[in-house]
């Protein structure tokens, strides 16, 4: 069975790439623990000065694993708790990682999938690539990423982008802020990575931590509460009817009846 995460290191540059192209990179539990180890090997790794996130296969990351979401919904409260703040765990992990974290988004990035990239410091994509957040489509909520798009594009956009659950093409994600730059599909890599290349040798890995750390610890004690609430509130979507209803369509290709 293959890694649902792979890693490597490169002149300095740690490279993580979601490996679930058969689910579309769909986050499930035992790729979020994987990821989670990914970043905390390379942060513990001198070797390391940037990250750049990747995936395998034609999208980037679908977002939650729907197959496993259905499941949750027979779940406890304290159990969807216990699993929502992994979630958040990983979020905030790669939020205030030390090290810059690009994210090369190939393919479309969608809810959880979105989030993802939401939390990286820079994202170069495709131009065929996809964004959005569509929780509400399926009953869900956009609970946990809210927060950081709250930080990173301001509340206006968000709500845009939240409350209609609209996909977004590239162009007008970089408008929204969303994403750093558009890039033809077979330049993304070389891009993504030149990019990266030119931090590594340019840029003080010291300075650039520091940078980090202080822009992320500007909203840091309400950061942390909002992720608190967000959690509590992601667990109790799941058991809510809408959200039963939601999955159950969306996995059997239906459209729910709101």
């Amino acid at each position: 069975m293959e890694n649902s995460v792979l890693t490597k290191i490169n002149q300095g540059i740690g490279f993580i790439t979601l490996n679930r192209p058969e689910k579309r990179n769909a986050l499930s539990p035992d790729l979020i623990i994987e990821l989670d180890k990914a970043f905390s090997a390379f942060e513990q790794d001198d070797e390391v000065k940037v990250v750049i996130l990747q995936a395998a296969g034609k999208a980037f990351c679908a977002g939650a694993d729907l197959d496993y979401i259905q499941q949750m919904q027979y779940f406890s409260h304290e159990e969807n708790l216990a699993d929502s703040n992994r979630l958040k765990a990983l979020f905030s992990k790669i939020y205030e990682f030390p090290k810059v974290v690009i994210a090369q988004v190939q393919g479309h990035a969608l809810a959880g999938g979105c989030g993802l990239v939401s939390v990286c410091d820079f994202a170069f994509a495709a131009p065929e690539a996809l964004f959005g957040y569509t929780e509400v489509k399926i009953g869900f909520i956009p609970a946990l990423v809210s927060v950081f798009l709250t930080e990173q594009i301001g509340q206006a956009k968000t709500t845009e982008l939240l409350l209609s659950g609209e996909l977004i093409p590239s162009s007008k994600s970089v408008a929204l802020g969303l994403i750093t730059e558009v890039v033809e599909g077979e330049f993304l890599e070389k891009r993504t990575r030149e990019f990266a290349a030119k931090l590594v040798a340019e840029n003080s890995a010291f300075s650039m931590k520091e940078t980090k750390r202080l822009l992320r610890s500007l909203n840091e004690s309400v950061r942390h509460q909002a992720l608190d609430l967000a959690a509590e509130a992601n667990a109790k979507a799941r058991g809510h009817s809408d959200c039963i209803k939601g999955v159950a369509a969306f996995l059997s290709k239906t459209k729910p009846s709101w």
